[in-house]
């Protein structure tokens, strides 16, 4: 393997494995298990109207997410947004956090992926579809009482 293969595949392994390992806890503990990516890295594929300044959060718990795939250098599943169905694609490069979102547990890598920050976000709450923008907030629709 070459200096630049290492280099290039070495970091990723650990980083999607942090992610996976902290998706299992989150299922174990009965928490629903988050990942905060920044769309603007080549490679995602999310539905473009639901990030906000460039920053997205997603719920992936199985009762949210159909197909989820966690590999080595992408996570892919399928979700709905607003009641359609969209296909999902996160390169390990935008993944800045994974987390519990009941209490915030969870891991935040620093820019580029090379390492792990301190904080982890403050919880958020759950979208439609597993879609939560990065102020928690669920984009879209909302429905309110008229009198």
């Amino acid at each position: 393997m070459s200096e630049q293969t290492r280099s290039h595949s070495g970091p990723a392994r650990p980083h999607m494995a942090l992610v996976r390992a902290i998706y299992d806890w989150s299922l174990d503990e009965g928490f629903t298990p988050q990942v905060m990516v920044d769309v603007t890295v080549p490679g995602v594929e999310i539905p473009a109207d639901y990030a906000r300044e460039g920053k997205i959060v997603l719920n992936i718990h199985p009762n949210a997410v159909r197909d989820l795939e966690i590999g080595d250098d992408h996570l892919l599943f399928s979700a709905r947004f607003a009641g359609r169905p969209e296909n999902i694609a996160i390169p390990v490069e935008s993944v800045l956090a994974v987390y519990a979102r009941e209490n915030g547990q969870g891991v935040v890598f620093q820019a580029g992926g090379s390492g792990i920050a301190p904080q982890p976000p403050e919880p958020g709450r759950e979208g439609e579809g597993g879609a939560v923008s990065s102020d928690g907030r669920q984009p879209g629709p909302r429905l309110k009482v008229v009198k």
